[in-house]
């Protein structure tokens, strides 16, 4: 209150003095503070205190039983309850919302509370992000059409949003991730994405530098094309159906093309002694080829088969497509720097195997444990005698291992990560996007001189080091690219990776969740993450929402095909709400065994406890009926055996009353234990037709 009344007392003093226009236009923008930073900072110490209050309540159990027994504690929670609720009904009632908190009448249940405090802060954080954005010199009714990598200036509405925004500064925003109005690429390919529940079958039909000779069933892709029936089914997918309808057996139909290539491969004798580095040319001097076209292609290839070593690196995209799409090939040769368009040439980059499957040139990659599969699966290309950087810097034992460091470790270049997140199905590329694509291989030939001689120095000039080096590149080269394979129990792994403990019906929602992102994803051709990020799923699955909106409110922001599919959503959670809960005690069966509880099980266990409770109904059921019988037969001895006592006024009233009570009490028994018995026994039957 101190601090408040300091504000107010030295506020009329900053209004009068003030020579912002801003604050003379609006003089109660923030009535008792200086600026936004100061209104920032207060609000945040208050609600760093709120938490931290809220922290130290008592947690619900024993312990907050215990001081709910004191009617101190009890008062006071009331009383502050009350307030909390005022104040947030007069939150909700400011940004026009349903504020019934408090009323009974209106509200009945902390579950429908709960469900208004989740509607409303779904409102109200729509307004914040809206205002965020505003403050943030964003404007959402002005999208960009196609928001390269040109940044607008920002209006910078005070300190926390300035940035560093001096002039002649370099913009440091990293907000540039996805696109949008980008007709899919994938509209365009020549042949069809491949996303079906099938295995991967390498896309390869013609082998150059080929020792083993590729098995006739790969060079069989004319025969493929004038397959008639195969003409609206993926090519991958087609040569999966054919192959089982004939029966055709095929010992290398998954194999690695080029495994006996490179298990055979020797690294030559120069390769393994000290190199002279050879400096690399400066970018601005240094030509840069794009090729877009199938004749520029075709005169790479020529070029690349002539040199000993070029370096490669990939530009990928994975956010609008399930398995994702390759989008850039760089390439760096001694003197030039070249960018092909595989958007463009998807169906043609298998030329370039003739340069990458020789054995007598060196393909330079940084990191190619994603390339070397992102290169078969779109291109069919494959990789013999691969360098990779990042498995030399980490015999090196460098202080880090990305690109990153190597260019400044090695070069003393600072790489702008700027658009390292950018959406490079981008068409046309921005130069800004072309200098960064080409910064990423055009010093990598001078890194691997200079990583094979500090490998050689490092062992004392024994190749020993270098040569595990050669080594774990060629086990990386020989890796396979394999699909996501849906199978019943998938999303049992990702609840595992997630540390989620769910009971019966939370479970069944996330399974039938995954299943129904998986199933969407591949026809829509989205990623999952696009058609309901992970988190979101989980959320949905813990709440497990009663009506449609409770789903919406669970995501924010609310992807574009779960609004669209909502109704079938809906009807899944309530598929999941109909399943029998019996989560907790499955739990302490898991936790006292020890065992792991797959889905499979969980069935079984649910039928256990069930039996469980019926027999245990049946026995207070069959004990009440004998009790009963005992008690009747009690008062019929004791009936005709009696002594006869004096009458007085009253006496008979109160044996019959006492008599009726016992009644009265046994029946209530009775009863409890045949609805008991009747509710298990119907338990079991829901139980048996779910199952």
């Amino acid at each position: 209150m101190d601090s408040l009344k300091k504000h107010d007392s030295s506020n009329s003093g900053r209004q009068d003095t003030s020579s912002d226009t801003t604050e003379e236009e609006n003089p109660d923008l923030c009535p008792g503070f200086k600026d936004v930073d100061a209104f920032v900072k207060y609000g945040l110490g208050a609600v760093l205190s709120a938490t931290k209050a809220s922290a130290g309540l008592p947690q619900a159990g024993d312990e907050y039983d215990f001081y709910r027994s004191f009617p101190g504690f009890q008062e006071f929670c009331q009383s502050q309850g009350d307030k909390l609720l005022h104040c947030m009904s007069q939150i909700m009632q400011h940004h026009g919302c349903r504020a019934h908190l408090k009323d009974h009448s209106t509200v009945t249940g902390l579950e429908e509370r709960f469900d208004l405090v989740v509607d409303s802060n779904d409102v109200i954080l729509e307004r914040v992000g809206i205002l965020l954005d505003e403050a943030d010199g964003v404007n959402r009714s002005q999208q960009p059409v196609m928001p390269a990598g040109f940044q607008p200036p920002k209006i910078v509405v005070s300190s926390w949003n300035r940035k560093g925004s001096s002039s002649g500064s370099r913009s440091e925003t990293f907000k540039l991730l996805h696109a949008k109005n980008i007709t899919r690429p994938q509209l365009k390919f020549k042949e069809k994405v491949d996303n079906s529940n099938t295995p991967f079958i390498p896309k390869i039909f013609i082998k150059p530098n080929a020792i083993k000779s590729l098995p006739s069933y790969f060079s069989n892709k004319q025969i493929r094309k004038e397959r008639p029936e195969d003409l609206d089914v993926p090519a991958a997918l087609a040569d999966f159906i054919h192959q089982q309808r004939t029966q055709e057996h095929v010992e290398d139909m998954f194999a690695h093309p080029y495994q006996f290539e490179v298990d055979h491969l020797t690294i030559p004798e120069n390769l393994l002694s000290k190199p002279e580095p050879q400096m690399y040319r400066p970018m601005a001097e240094t030509k840069c080829s794009f090729i877009h076209n199938l004749e520029d292609l075709v005169a790479l290839n020529g070029k690349l088969c002539k040199l000993s070593e070029f370096a490669v690196d990939l530009e990928h995209h994975s956010y609008r497509s399930f398995l994702g799409i390759t989008c850039l090939m760089q390439i760096s040769t001694r003197d030039e720097d070249f960018i092909i368009d595989t958007l463009e040439l998807r169906s043609e980059m298998y030329i370039l195997n003739e340069a990458f499957t020789d054995p007598a040139i060196v393909k330079v990659f940084h990191g190619a444990d994603s390339d070397i599969e992102w290169l078969q699966r779109d291109f069919g290309v494959y990789v013999v005698n691969l360098f990779d950087t990042h498995q030399a810097s980490r015999a090196l034992n460098l202080a880090r291992h990305s690109l990153d460091h190597l260019l400044k470790h090695f070069c003393n270049v600072d790489s702008d990560k700027r658009y390292q997140l950018a959406d490079w199905r981008i068409r046309p590329l921005p130069d800004e996007m072309v200098q960064y694509a080409r910064s990423d291989t055009h010093y990598l030939l001078y890194i691997y001189d200079r990583m094979r001689l500090q490998l050689l120095d490092f062992n004392h000039g024994q190749p020993g080091l270098l040569q595990s080096v050669w080594n774990k590149s060629k086990d990386i080269s020989l890796k396979k690219y394999l699909k996501p394979i849906f199978t019943e129990d998938s999303y049992l792994e990702l609840q595992r990776k997630q540390k989620k403990s769910f009971n019966t019906q939370q479970l069944t929602a996330f399974r039938l969740l995954f299943a129904w992102r998986d199933k969407l994803a591949r026809q829509e051709d989205e990623s999952t993450g696009y058609v309901m990020p992970t988190h979101m799923m989980i959320k949905i699955s813990e709440e497990l929402p009663k009506e449609p909106q409770g789903i919406i409110a669970c995501c924010n922001p609310v992807p574009p095909l779960v609004r669209q599919q909502i109704n079938e959503l809906h009807l899944l959670i309530q598929e999941a709400r109909e399943i029998l809960m019996c989560g907790p005690i499955i739990d302490f069966f898991v936790a006292e065994s020890g065992n792991t509880v797959d889905d499979s099980t969980i069935p079984l266990l649910c039928w256990i406890v069930d039996m469980f409770f019926f027999f245990l109904s049946f026995f207070f059921f069959f004990s009440s009926c004998i009790s009963k019988s005992t008690i009747q037969k009690k008062e019929r001895n004791s009936h005709f055996t009696a002594t006869p006592i004096p009458t007085q006024p009253g006496s008979q009233n109160t044996k019959t009353t006492n008599k009726n009570k016992y009644t009265h009490i046994d029946e209530r028994e009775y009863r409890v234990g045949k609805q008991n018995l009747q509710y298990f026994e119907a338990g079991i039957e829901r139980q048996c037709m779910t199952n």
